[in-house]
């Protein structure tokens, strides 16, 4: 069986459908930084997205190439995640998508380096005449948070939001946004093929106590 992260991290994956506190460890990611609207059909989200999955394959794949990375093993790629954020907003405006600013990640398996991320770029450049140039390897240590698992459309978010800040108001917490500190989603559904009402969302914010 292929490891797969959301089976044996359940608890940074699967939350319960209420607000619960974690202590998210430091990982790796693929990375690509962009803005505005996610929804615009030819906005740069959707161009991330394929930039993120191309190096995603392609270190997967890569035990059936010459390239060996060191401790490598069979594993279900992660799910694409966010981190989003507007200037002068703590937490997210969804009224107003254009002033999106985020960074869409894929988490890498501890055992890729940044030699091996490098690898991967140079051999997706030239096997799929695209320019990876704007995807980095991102180290990221979210730390203490609050999170829950939102089941809905995206724009449904705030009363979920809302709920997280309520349970944060009773427990002796406050959000903790920064500029290293972002409101954080992990995309469980495929909105391609989930209805709205029935997609699955991880919204995780950046506290601290009070």
């Amino acid at each position: 069986m292929a490891f797969d992260f959301k089976k044996e991290f359940k608890e940074f994956y699967m939350p319960k459908n209420k607000p619960e506190i974690v202590i998210v460890p430091k990982a790796n990611y693929i990375a690509v930084r962009g803005k505005g609207d996610p929804n615009s059909k030819d906005g740069e989200y959707k161009n991330a997205i394929n930039l993120l999955f191309g190096i995603a394959f392609t270190l997967k794949m890569s035990y059936k190439t010459d390239y060996k990375i060191d401790g490598y093993f069979e594993y279900v790629v992660p799910p694409l995640e966010g981190f989003w954020w507007q200037d002068g907003i703590d937490g997210i405006d969804y009224t107003d998508k254009s002033t999106f600013q985020w960074i869409s990640v894929i988490r890498l398996p501890d055992f890729v380096t940044k030699k091996d991320f490098d690898w991967a770029i140079q051999t997706a450049t030239e096997k799929k005449k695209t320019a990876f140039s704007a995807v980095e390897f991102l180290t990221i240590d979210e730390g203490l948070c609050v999170q829950i698992m939102h089941v809905g459309p995206f724009d449904n978010e705030p009363a979920t939001c809302a709920l997280m800040d309520e349970f944060l108001a009773k427990n002796g917490y406050e959000n903790d946004f920064s500029d290293g500190r972002l409101h954080h989603e992990i995309y469980l559904s495929d909105a391609r093929k989930v209805a709205p009402e029935k997609m699955k969302t991880v919204i995780r914010h950046p506290i601290k106590e009070i």
